[in-house]
Order: structure tokens, then sequence, then C-alpha cells
């Protein structure tokens, strides 16, 4: 039996800068997780995906990742997205530095 499908974003680095940046309701791109469009249809996603996948202009390594929809909109399920979106963790730089991190 088929799993069901979870809600998604679809995400991607940008081409020149590196950033994690995920697509918006409006086929634009922003680095910020609140505002991607999240998809809750398979058939949608998969046309999204292919939208983002033509952009090779703008944009690498586009994939569906797996969110939750919080208070402030989409959120990571998995701790690699989580990951992605706050940049490495040897020591507190670059977002990290304009973020305010959890403490653990």
């Amino acid at each position: 039996m088929p799993r069901p499908f979870t809600p998604k974003v679809v995400t991607a680095n940008h081409l020149l800068e590196g950033d994690v940046i995920y697509q918006t309701a409006g086929n634009e791109w922003t680095r910020e997780l609140s505002e991607a469009e999240v998809l809750r249809d398979e058939a949608v996603a998969k046309t999204r995906l292919s939208f983002a996948e033509q952009q090779a202009a703008t944009v690498v390594g586009a994939y569906l990742a797996d969110v939750k929809v919080g208070p402030r909109g989409p959120e990571p399920v998995h701790f690699r997205e989580d990951f992605r979106r706050t940049g490495p963790s040897n020591y507190h730089h670059g977002k990290q530095a304009e973020t305010p991190q959890p403490r653990t």
C-alpha cells in the first residue's frame, strides 16, 4: 500500500550564492521557509518541482522536502532540512549570527 502524500515544499540552492531557497506560490524564490508554498497534492507537487528543475539559470538541486505546518508557516520535519536552513554548525556565523538559535 503506498504511503499517503504528506505536506512538502520545493527547495533548492541558489546557483550563484549557494543559499538554501524555497519556491513560493507566486513562482518566486525566497530564503525564508515561512514564505514557501506548502504543497498538499502530489500531482501539484510534481508539477511545481518540474517547474523548479527547469530554472537551471537560477537554482540547482531542486527537490521536495517534507514539512509540517506550524504557527509561523511550514517547518522542517527532518533534521537535515533544519540544518540546511540554518547553515553550518561548527561556529556562530552567517545565518546563525543573524537568527537566534535554540539552546540545547
